[in-house]
């Protein structure tokens, strides 16, 4: 999760990177690889840019000490930036881990441009079954709509960033069934009127679908979304030692692969001439909808902005814990894509001043 008060220290770290002295042009980074996936490719140095920021910083990330495991710049279209650190390969699928929250956002979207759900607005009980709320019922539990797991507003006690709560997430992967469980939260607020970060309800919005669709959620995936896009290295996965639910598992994904998730909801929901999720669809889920902790929440999606000088950029994010990223900046025509391992670090947030003080400044127009 993203925090604008850590960017003065992150700043410090990418000031040093790019004003480091010497010859920017001895300091080459390698263009991306043409591998017949799908990707157009083209190198940045042949580009009417100043590379100097570019040539700076990654000669020094290479040499770090970081935590970086990829860092992958879409421009226009094309994939014209794709470095890796500290031993990570570009096969190797990464945990994604809440990246995979904006992700099924977008498998949500084609649910219901497939007809298997009705409306965001329509209850959740209509699409459980037999798997309802059986302990601290409340009237209020029938209220709760679709809606208000991708808003995180369904109004149970459940905050993953706080520790006394009942719905936080490393309590309730200790759970045997985990959607009983968060049916089974005690509501504090009415649904719709308070938003807190919590990762089980998007784990339920996922069992929807699968629910909903007949399909499990990878399943899913894989026929609406992934083939399409020609993903194919994909692995649904856990960190928890006992068996996990499929919808409760998290994506492991190459940071190519996640690039061109970025560059579909850049392209409105398009790829390749076929309309994979409706335009309305990312419109809709990439627009703010309520606040968590005071920053801008669609569904599912974060909306950042980035300045520079006297211009500001807004932008469409996925985040991570780790360092896992998609930033969508449409007004530079921009897909950036990092991954990491700075799990519960500050360190996590450094690719916010990445792209905020080399990207944007190589980039900008």
């Amino acid at each position: 999760m993203p925090r604008f008060d850590l960017f003065k220290g992150l700043r410090l770290i990418v000031v040093f990177f790019i004003s480091t002295t010497g010859n920017a042009q001895d300091r080459y980074f390698d263009a991306p690889k043409a591998e017949n996936d799908g990707w157009e490719i083209a190198d940045v140095r042949s580009m009417d840019l100043d590379t100097t920021r570019l040539y700076h910083f990654f000669s020094q990330a290479k040499a770090g000490p970081n935590k970086l495991h990829s860092a992958l710049l879409v421009k226009e279209g094309t994939l014209v930036i794709e470095e890796y650190f500290n031993g990570q390969q570009a096969s190797e699928p990464h945990d994604m881990r809440s990246v995979s929250k904006s992700i099924r956002s977008l498998l949500l979207g084609i649910a219901i441009d497939k007809g298997y759900i009705d409306s965001i607005d329509d209850p959740i009980s209509d699409y459980l079954g037999p798997l309802q709320a059986r302990k601290n019922l409340d009237p209020r539990k029938k209220e709760i709509t679709i809606r208000h797991l991708i808003t995180m507003s369904t109004g149970w006690d459940c905050n993953d960033w706080d520790q006394s709560s009942k719905g936080q997430e490393d309590r309730v992967y200790k759970k045997s069934n985990w959607l009983q469980y968060t049916l089974d939260l005690p509501m504090i607020n009415d649904p719709g009127t308070v938003s807190n970060y919590c990762s089980m309800g998007v784990i339920l919005m996922s069992e929807i679908i699968s629910q909903a669709s007949g399909m499990s959620i990878d399943t899913f995936a894989q026929k609406y979304l992934f083939n399409p896009l020609g993903i194919n290295n994909v692995q649904w996965g856990h960190t928890n030692d006992k068996p996990v639910i499929d919808s409760g598992k998290r994506l492991y994904m190459t940071s190519r692969d996640l690039a061109k998730i970025g560059l579909l909801v850049l392209q409105n929901g398009q790829w390749d001439g076929q309309q994979i999720v409706s335009r309305e669809w990312i419109e809709a889920s990439t627009s703010s909808k309520t606040k968590i902790t005071n920053m801008n929440y669609g569904f599912l999606w974060w909306q950042i902005p980035f300045k520079h000088g006297d211009a500001l950029y807004s932008s469409v994010v996925a985040t991570g814990n780790g360092g896992q990223y998609i930033m969508i900046i449409p007004k530079l025509e921009l897909v950036a894509v990092f991954t990491g391992n700075a799990y519960n670090s500050q360190e996590d947030k450094l690719p916010f001043a990445i792209v905020k003080d080399v990207f944007i400044p190589t980039f900008m127009e």
